[in-house]
């Protein structure tokens, strides 16, 4: 008799939601907002439906922001300008996580608008 392994992935819309919500740890701890969800997702892709589409777009959502933040430095330097980058990625970077985790736990794909797509 040949045991044929299982590779069928099992839905889990609450890890999901909780791979969107632990981008904001930045506003907890100052870290890991990038490392949590990337971690999740690279051990949790192959198990879970829809974590590999959630998971990349949570990764190059937080890549985005961090690029525009080590931009915005410079340019508030130079221009001032970079407080709108600033304001940009705190308001974004607050708002957006819990829009898509709601999504997320409804079984709904992410949307995170203005991403660079690093990871495709």
């Amino acid at each position: 008799m040949e045991i044929i392994p299982s590779t069928a992935k099992r839905t889990d819309n609450s890890l999901l939601m909780i791979t969107h919500l632990s981008q904001l740890l930045y506003y907890v701890t100052g870290f890991g907002g990038l490392l949590v969800p990337l971690i999740l997702w690279l051990s949790q892709k192959d198990k879970v439906e829809g974590m590999d589409e959630h998971g990349k777009s949570v990764v190059n959502f937080q890549l985005t922001l961090i690029l525009i933040t080590i931009l915005s430095i410079p340019a508030l330097i130079l221009f001032g300008l970079g407080i709108l980058g600033f304001i940009y990625v705190g308001i974004v970077g607050f708002v957006m996580p819990i829009v898509n985790a709601i999504k997320a736990n409804n079984g709904e794909a992410p949307s995170y608008f203005g991403t660079i797509r690093f990871i495709s």
